[in-house]
């Protein structure tokens, strides 16, 4: 072939492919063109149809070249709100998102074909409220499916083969599930059919920082992550099946499968995720940063096989959950901490844990192995524990080691810990308070040359000892020995020294000797700097010895307790106070079964006690929960706040209309509480105070005899001055619950003013309205029991009871009732009547409180009262307005209605009033 003739060939194939590039090039220039108008009508079309929420796009642009050489659709700072109940909120915002087109589908079908989907820089916000309601619920799935092969209608199909996200972030935060995890520069990569029922989706994962909380701890924190996964999705039943997950955590390799299935009301799970045979070093790359910090002056070596699995249903409105196991096994472990001359070797690990339906209560943990040495020194343990309120234990525990070699080895951080331990301690059997169970022991634990020294106080506690054995060969409390001799330590320069040989926990029998000096805030703050608000010094010189019942019972000849144990600033917190009992100074002298203190004194909140006295059954009562604490003061204060001593509870109520089946939501509401004295004491008090506070009461000089015994307060010849008036009053008083409380007083009052009482006294306004407009002189002398609620207000359908008040140079002034039995007999002296001295009698039951016949003149009047009125104002009286001179003549009247709005009838015709009975 000449050369000519090859020229020529070669510039005609030049040519042609030329020209095929050309049109190549302007295929994909005018193809977007041409069909950009079809493309963005249907796009729009079916993002309303299948769209729920809010979308909205800056702009909108068709290319081959964005993802080249696929035609992509783009949409420009794209926003997605989420579903009810998000739908003012950001779901997904990008921005840029790309959808794929299948070009054939625009020439040859009447449906444009997505099949590619690319996010660029997006955020995916996911949020799921404590119902279980979800911001992802987007789209609208039809009310019956059609096979688009008999549609006719020009439609968008979405029938995805590639999912590509590129430098994203997503936050998922799930209060059902209390589970919260963040992904940033999460770049996603996902093949598959997604156009199938059941697909495979073939994914590859990069996450540069990932962070997982659960219940507000974190798990995981800035954690890398590379993952490879197959992931079986059946839309239908909208299920995951998990078939193949290769994930590395920064360095350790994880294999994780399973499935997740939405149920209507929750989740079903089946987790396993497991590392076999990984690197110690590699599995605490995965591990908080602080613990990276540890790593990177750690020299770690050893096997390890982790497994977690995670199985059932969680349904929270149900409170259904999900089985938990992790087990964790570490085998020929090594552990130096920044280059310590005595490593850790040796070191197992082999820990199974269960957590059936993450209840706690439940858990078992069954630690099979735990065992270390430091050259040869060794610790070697196993136990077997099952439940947390009444568990089972098997633990066999033996050392011999140098706890500052230990700590240095493991490079525990900000703690100085010295010290030769020494233990071997086995133990089997059930620990049930309630029913006196305690494991079958055998062991001793011995401390030598202890130190202790924390970043919360700048001084260490040295020379510490401690031998101890603890003996229990038939598994219940009174076969249980416990031996602390000697056992002592000395802290700011102070020593302390306790013995103690303690038996039969059924019937204590002690033998104590404890000597020292104590600073408790100042040790306290060794251990934990939070929530200390006062000071705290105990000295002790005590010899305490005897046995439980003899105590009891009152064989003191049998005891031998002496010695002396004083108090400063000492707060005292109780389950039955809101507030700390604060012993500001008091010195103890312990004479057998009797604690005697002289000018003991004492604070809480605002009052103030001084008391002199003593206590008796201490050590019993201190020891036990049936012990009853005796003893008799003589209490002297400047002022009480009763108020302060009531308890504080939280209720739930939940509201409901009676016009829908649905109930609002629990609404939180406060409750004081009453006051609640314990069933344990049995104190006698000669009391006198110069003010005493009580649910707005101010009482000024307040003397008696006040009793508690088995939780029943006794008030005794007691006396106080209220609004310048001396009252006398006995009275009892016992909490049923924290939210409810008995009492029952006799009250005598002479010569007190009415217009002060109601001014002064809110539960008079409450109890007496009427006298608002009164003024003038009574007395009382009244009996009454019932009810308090929660605020220790009297439930007025409980009150019960009766007396007289005494009525003595009064003047009703703008009295409704009054007035408006002057306009009904045209009398107008009737307006403000002046009563010179009347007794009325009244008896009280089921919020009805009965007038007993009275009768009382004025101005030529004689009127004659009787009937009955409610604790909440409304009336049913009879009277007789007796005319003068001699009110032998008189007009009948019926009062009904209420006090605000009296409504008067001539006659004797009159309708009882209902009863409100006291129902609890």
């Amino acid at each position: 072939m000449s050369a000519n003739k090859t020229k020529s060939i070669l510039l005609k194939t030049a040519k042609y492919l030329g020209i095929t590039f050309v049109v190549i090039i302007g295929l994909l220039f005018l193809t977007p063109i041409i069909f950009a108008d079809k493309i963005k009508e249907q796009i729009k079309k079916t993002a309303n149809e299948k769209l729920s929420a809010e979308l909205n796009y800056s702009d909108v642009s068709v290319s081959f070249f964005q993802h080249f050489p696929s035609l992509t659709l783009t949409l420009s700072d794209l926003s997605l709100n989420g579903s009810a109940p998000y739908k003012s909120e950001k779901f997904i915002t990008a921005k840029e998102v790309s959808f794929g087109i299948d070009v054939a589908s625009l020439v040859f079908s009447k449906e444009v074909k997505i099949d590619q989907i690319y996010l660029s820089d997006s955020f995916i916000n996911v949020k799921v409220n404590a119902k279980g309601e979800a911001n992802y619920n987007v789209y609208k799935s039809s009310a019956t499916e059609t096979d688009t092969k008999d549609s006719t209608d020009a439609d968008a199909s979405l029938k995805l083969e590639k999912i590509e996200i590129l430098n994203s972030k997503i936050i998922y935060d799930d209060l059902s599930t209390k589970v919260h995890f963040d992904a940033f520069g999460f770049n996603y990569l996902g093949k598959g059919d997604l156009t199938k029922a059941v697909f495979d989706l073939y994914s590859k994962a990069k996450i540069e920082k990932l962070n997982i909380v659960y219940e507000g701890e974190p798990y995981l924190m800035n954690k890398k992550i590379d993952a490879d996964l197959i992931t079986k999705v059946n839309v239908n039943s909208l299920s995951f099946y998990f078939q193949q997950n290769n994930l590395k955590i920064n360095q350790l390799l994880v294999d994780f499968k399973g499935k997740f299935d939405f149920l209507k009301d929750g989740y079903n799970m089946d987790f396993v995720i497991k590392s076999d045979n990984s690197k110690l070093y590699d599995v605490f790359t995965a591990f908080p940063p602080k613990y990276i910090t540890w790593l990177s002056k750690t020299e770690l070596k050893g096997n390890t096989n982790l497994l977690l699995t995670l199985k059932g249903n969680y349904i929270a409105s149900k409170n259904i959950a999900p089985d938990l196991n992790l087990d964790v096994k570490i085998d020929s472990g090594f552990v130096n901490y920044n280059k310590s001359a005595f490593p850790v070797s040796n070191l197992n690990l082999e820990i199974k844990t269960k957590v059936p339906s993450l209840n706690p209560d439940l858990v078992i943990v069954d630690a099979k192995n735990l065992s270390l040495n430091i050259n040869q020194d060794y610790l070697k343990s196993k136990f077997y524990v099952e439940g947390i309120n009444t568990p089972n234990i098997n633990a066999d525990f033996k050392a011999k080691i140098d706890l500052e070699k230990l700590i240095k080895a493991l490079g525990i951080p900000s703690i100085v810990l010295k010290g030769s331990l020494a233990g071997d301690v086995k133990a089997n059997g059930k620990f049930d308070l309630k029913n006196k169970l305690f494991p079958v022991t055998n062991g001793t634990i011995n401390l030598e040359n202890g130190y202790l020294k924390t970043p919360y106080y700048p001084n260490p506690i040295t020379n510490i000892i401690i031998k101890s054995t603890i003996n229990n060969q038939k598994g219940t409390f009174d076969d249980l020995k416990v031996t602390l001799k000697p056992t002592q330590f000395t802290f700011e320069g102070k020593p302390v020294f306790v013995e103690a040989d303690l038996s039969n926990f059924n019937d204590l029998t002690y033998d104590i000797k404890a000597k020292g000096e104590l600073d408790v805030n100042k040790i306290y703050k060794v251990f934990s700097q939070k929530g200390l608000d006062l000071d705290g010094f105990v000295k002790a010189d005590l010899v305490l010895k005897g046995k439980q019942s003899d105590a009891e019972k009152g064989k003191y000849s049998k005891l031998y307790n002496k010695g002396t144990l004083e108090l400063r600033k000492i707060g005292i917190a109780s389950e039955y106070l809101p507030k700390k009992f604060i012993i500001k100074e008091g010195i103890f002298k312990i004479n057998q079964d009797k604690m005697s203190f002289n000018n003991f004194l004492a604070a809480y909140g605002e009052s103030d006690f001084r008391m002199n006295g003593y206590l008796q059954n201490v050590f019993n009562y201190v020891t036990t929960n049936t012990g009853v604490l005796r003893g008799s003061f003589k209490v002297t204060s400047r002022y009480i706040n009763v108020d302060e001593f009531m308890s504080s509870t939280t209720a739930n109520t939940t509201l409901t209309e009676t016009k829908t089946e649905t109930p609002a939501p629990q609404t939180e509401v406060k409750q004081t509480g009453v006051i609640i004295v314990p069933t344990n004491l049995n104190l006698q008090f000669t009391a006198n105070a110069q003010k005493v506070n009580f649910d707005k009461l101010n009482l000024l000089n307040a003397v008696g005899n006040l009793s508690m015994n088995k939780g029943k307060l006794s008030m005794q010849n007691t006396g106080f001055n209220l609004i310048g008036c001396n009252v006398a009053m006995n009275a009892n008083y016992q909490a049923i619950t924290p939210q409810k409380a008995n009492f029952d007083f006799n009250i005598k009052g002479s010569d007190f003013d009415i217009k002060k009482a109601y001014n002064e006294i809110e539960v008079f306004r409450k109890m007496a309205s009427a006298a608002e407009k009164a003024q003038g002189i009574v007395s009382v002398d009244y009996q009454l029991k019932g009810r308090l609620n929660s605020n220790m207000d009297p439930v007025y359908p409980s009150l019960v009871g009766g007396g007289t008040l005494s009525v003595k140079d009064v003047k009703v002034r703008g009295l409704k009732m009054f007035n408006a039995v002057s306009k009904a007999t045209n009398s107008e002296s009737m307006q403000n009547p002046d009563l010179s001295k009347v007794d009325i009698k009244t008896t009280i039951k089921n919020n009805i409180m009965t007038v007993e016949r009275f009768k009382f003149k004025f101005a030529g009047f004689r009127p004659r009262i009787e009937g009955t009125t409610s604790l909440d104002g409304k009336l049913n009286l009879k009277m007789r307005l007796g005319l003068p001179p001699l009110g032998i003549f008189g007009i009948p009247l019926t009062v009904t209605g209420t006090q605000d709005n009296p409504k008067i009838k001539l006659g004797r015709k009159s309708e009882d009033l209902e009863e409100t009975k006291d129902t609890e």
